[in-house]
């Protein structure tokens, strides 16, 4: 692998959905009988998109998206931070540029004329904060190749990629061009494996790229991790990824988080709140206090404690976005 040509000039640059959350509370009651899968996140085309949206009450609109959100944390600690995404030349894409850029995230991908319009997200909050995600991925999953900025993917730290993104064909590709990007460059790739679902369709994939060495930086939650590795046996998994990629990270709700690499273990309880409201965006912030105390040279436990309290913070309110100063809160770590 090549060595890095310079220092970084963006501490992490992602390639994910650019989605704009649709979300609304619901009882389990609502959404049984919706046919949902209740804290699952779910596929869906355009006709049960409109079906689902109908059938929700009274909405609040975010712009989300996994990698996005992730930016959206380290963008709140002080990181610099750059977004790939596709969206459509309609309203709710400007709604996204508009927040992404606001949040202080350099965004550039040229919105998409016609249709499909921009992805959207509908999510059902269970009175207990699990939410039940149903995706319209839309003009997201035509991110062209072309729409890549190579020079931004090497000029960044890491490359950070979101799993739900390599379901559609057009938009792996460019996946596969960034990694190969940012290795060239002596970047770090990082991958977060986003949904079980997503490794049932495309685990031989990711197989392949811890085993060539693509992958520097893997996030996972315990049932990614079972359906990545075959073990249901929390430390079973871990023990067989643990020596095939630099370094592992994987999360279990409220039992917390653990970080391995090719010397140490660390781990991490979940931060105490006094109310889950909403349980979405968790593991995409979790990921970016990680990310930004790893782009920071903190260690492994501090980098979970900073991903922890990223996530109590994301988990306090509706919405995948930070609302609290995530700055002050880094602070009182020491």
């Amino acid at each position: 692998m090549s060595q890095p040509q310079n220092s970084p000039a963006i501490d992490v640059i992602a390639i994910g959905n650019a989605i704009v959350d649709v979300m609304a509370p619901s009882s389990d009651e609502a959404i049984e009988q919706l046919g949902l899968v209740r804290g699952g996140m779910t596929l869906v085309d355009t006709d049960q998109a409109r079906e689902l949206y109908d059938a929700m009450g009274p909405a609040r609109e975010i712009s989300g998206g996994s990698a996005a959100n992730t930016l959206a944390g380290l963008a709140a600690l002080g990181a610099k931070c750059a977004f790939i995404g596709q969206v459509a030349d309609d309203q709710l894409g400007e709604v996204f540029a508009h927040d992404i850029r606001a949040g202080g995230i350099e965004f550039g991908t040229p919105a998409r004329a016609g249709d499909p319009p921009t992805a959207r997200c509908l999510i059902f909050v269970s009175p207990d904060g699990q939410r039940t995600m149903n995706t319209y991925l839309g003009a997201s999953q035509f991110l062209p190749a072309g729409a890549l900025d190579e020079s931004a993917i090497a000029s960044a730290a890491v490359l950070y990629l979101e799993g739900y993104l390599w379901d559609p064909e057009e938009p792996r590709a460019a996946m596969r061009k960034a990694i190969a990007a940012a290795k060239v460059a002596g970047r770090k790739v990082a991958f977060t494996l986003s949904d079980a679902f997503v490794i049932s369709r495309h685990g031989d994939d990711f197989r392949k790229l811890i085993a060539a060495g693509e992958i520097d930086i893997l996030f996972a939650n315990q049932d990614e991790l079972a359906a990545l590795t075959g073990e249901s046996d929390f430390d079973a998994g871990v023990a067989s990824l643990a020596g095939r990629v630099p370094l592992l990270v994987v999360t279990r709700g409220a039992e917390g988080a653990i970080a391995v690499n090719a010397t140490e273990r660390a781990e991490v309880s979940a931060e105490p709140i006094a109310k889950v409201v909403d349980t979405t965006g968790a593991g995409d912030l979790f990921a970016a206090g990680f990310l930004f105390g790893h782009v920071r040279g903190y260690s492994l436990a501090q980098s979970l404690k900073l991903g922890a309290v990223c996530a109590a913070e994301v988990i306090s309110h509706y919405g995948a976005r930070p609302e609290a100063d995530l700055k002050e809160l880094a602070a009182k770590l020491g």
